[in-house]
């Protein structure tokens, strides 16, 4: 019997295995690195150990320091979450050499599995080898790990190169592995998935389908389980080839088949040779908890009978700390509250008043919602994310809100390519015009009193506020009858509720502050000084850091002095585990270089100005 678990990950999943195992009476143990001394993990667990640093491959990928961590801890077991080094059969069988039980499958069919390429040929599916005109578009793709890392679409033959050379840099960092290979990317697919589960008696369950075609960066955003629209026949063959896929491993424990469905056919990816972070919706669907029955697996239980039946419609959503408008740059900041309506299951790794750093990957949290049907489903999530209380840095929260309301998804036709066709529309910003009223009249509670004679300032009260990108300004009276502003009746205002009406209809708007952020209901805000304070000013065509992060390599021949053209790559941030391109604003000469591979910049640090060459372009730098 499995006594204490050792969870060689972070965060989320680290909170999530833990919470079963303290269900099942089992002791937890944490690791956890330095930027992750104070995290909800590393606070929640019976027991932590450190590994000292911060950077993945001195910390959560070190094997090594782990099963040390185990041992000294006294933990018994091993659960090795997702990512890191969940697919490494190396650590594997390093823990059971160790003589701890390893919660996964054999080392033998990770490394069947693990490395894509080897399972495409596993599966009779051969990469493709010299890349020509007539294969493109084709996708550059890790051959370890998964998220989204490491993966590049090339349409040009010109740009393969510079693909292979950031897929191999972003596979090095976030897998330890850099393999690349490619194989023809399929133009707006639908990324569907089967969950097995197989024990070590020979049995193994298909426990059904999940669809996670949302995604941006190729990682999934929305995900949900069953997929929906696949024909009976077609969901066969997909139940059969991941069952195949599963034996030909001699496979235990849970993993997932993905595939990409285009024109009624299911095109073998990969197999995930681990939990997947979208488990949670099949577990809604099929009642079952997955980390418990991967806990009776390794103990040597046999899954008992055939998969329980499947019930109703489930949705998951991740939420991220980033900015879709702005090419989704990860935020970060202090997560001063998070809380979803009743009725709706949260997975996340924060808690109040936790801060997000800049170390991995930006998701906060995974909302999913189970209901008897698809329709039912999508709209109580879209609702409660809606309604969720947010306060901290910019996440995604809108844009799930809308992509579950697209009439695309809601009539389950959407596919890979639906951010690239929408992501303009759904970023639209579309703040409530009343907000800056209700956070201004909160500001001023407890500094006048409504109908106080003496009390009654003699000009109106004005308030600034930035909100999606422009400025607002508030003006409000207060008079012997109450509070008036522009034809709105103010029917009650304190430091946290305001209610107004307008036309008849009342509405209530919940207000929070932290420092100069104002959270209106679903709208962010940001206080203004009554008068602008001089700030500093930069060159036209200056480039700033969007985010805090590592200078991860500049461009080749990208240096001062050189001509750039508009759009063209210059350097590359790396920050929360992915990288992100800074690029030319604007056709010129590139007046100064401030960047060095390596180095780590803040927030609106200084990188490089590009000087244009029409200076009628410099407005629009």
């Amino acid at each position: 019997m499995i006594t204490s678990v050792l969870v060689a990950n972070r965060g989320e999943i680290a909170c999530r295995v833990f919470r079963t195992c303290r269900t099942a009476g089992i002791r937890t143990v944490a690791v956890y690195s330095d930027a992750d001394e104070n995290a909800l993990h590393t606070r929640t667990a019976d027991a932590a150990v450190r590994l000292p640093g911060t950077a993945s491959a001195d910390t959560y990928l070190r094997g090594d320091l782990i099963v040390k961590a185990a041992i000294a801890a006294g933990a018994d077991a091993v659960h090795p979450g997702y990512g890191f080094l969940s697919e490494n059969a190396g650590f594997a069988r390093a823990v059971t050499d160790a003589g701890l039980t390893w919660i996964g499958p054999p080392p033998e069919a990770i490394e069947a599995m693990a490395s894509k390429t080897r399972a495409k040929e596993l599966m009779g599916i051969a990469p493709l080898g010299e890349v020509t005109e007539a294969d493109l578009p084709v996708l550059v793709k890790a051959a370890a790990g998964g998220g989204g890392r490491g993966m590049r679409v090339v349409r040009r033959l010109a740009d393969l190169d510079a693909g292979l050379t950031a897929a191999r840099a972003e596979a090095a960092s976030a897998f330890g592995d850099g393999e690349v290979f490619v194989e023809p990317y399929v133009e707006n697919g639908r990324h569907v998935e089967v969950q097995i589960l197989a024990d070590t008696h020979g049995t193994v369950w298909a426990l059904g389908t999940r669809d996670c075609s949302l995604q941006r960066r190729h990682q999934k955003v929305i995900e949900e389980a069953p997929a929906p629209g696949l024909t009976a026949s077609l969901t066969r063959d997909l139940h059969e080839q991941a069952v195949r896929a599963a034996r030909a491993v001699d496979y235990t424990g849970a993993g997932t088949v993905e595939f990409l469905v285009a024109d009624g056919r299911a095109h073998f990816l990969e197999m995930n040779t681990r939990l997947q972070v979208e488990h949670p919706v099949t577990e809604a669907v099929f009642g079952v908890d997955l980390v418990a029955l991967q806990l009776r697996v390794a103990e040597g239980h046999a899954l008992e009978g055939d998969p329980p039946p499947a019930r109703g419609h489930a949705v998951e959503a991740r939420l991220y700390a980033e900015d879709p408008a702005r090419d989704w740059a990860p935020q970060t900041g202090r997560l001063h509250r998070l809380a979803v309506p009743d009725g709706i299951r949260l997975d996340t790794g924060y808690a109040d008043g936790d801060d997000i750093g800049v170390h991995y990957d930006p998701m906060l949290a995974k909302a999913v919602a189970h209901a008897p049907t698809r329709a039912e489903a999508v709209r109580r999530l879209a609702g409660a994310l809606e309604r969720a209380v947010i306060h901290g840095p910019v996440t995604n929260r809108d844009l799930l809100v809308r992509s579950l309301r697209h009439e695309e998804f809601t009539s389950a036709r959407m596919d890979t390519g639906f951010y690239d066709r929408h992501l303009a529309r759904l970023t639209e910003p579309a703040p409530d015009p009343l907000a800056p009223l209700a956070a201004a009249l909160a500001d001023a509670h407890g500094r006048s009193r409504f109908g106080g004679w003496r009390n009654v300032p003699s000009q109106p009260q004005l308030k600034r506020y930035a909100m999606a990108g422009e400025e607002h300004e508030v003006r409000y009276h207060h008079t012997r009858d109450g509070i008036t502003a522009d034809g709105v009746r103010v029917l009650h205002a304190d430091a946290a509720r305001v209610v107004l009406e307008t036309d008849g209809v009342r509405r209530t708007y919940e207000v929070a502050r932290h420092g100069d952020r104002v959270h209106v209901n679903a709208t962010t805000l940001t206080a203004l000084p009554r008068f602008a304070d001089p700030t500093t000013q930069h060159a036209p065509g200056s480039l700033l850091a969007p985010m805090p992060g590592t200078v991860v390599r500049i461009a080749e021949g990208v240096t001062e002095g050189a001509t750039v053209e508009a759009g063209r790559p210059l350097l590359w941030l790396e920050a929360m585990k992915m990288e992100h391109r800074i690029t030319a604003p604007v056709t010129g000469t590139l007046a100064a270089l401030n960047a060095v591979p390596g180095q780590q910049v803040t927030v609106g640090s200084l990188l490089a100005v590009v000087q244009a060459t029409n200076p009628a372009d410099e407005g629009a730098a």
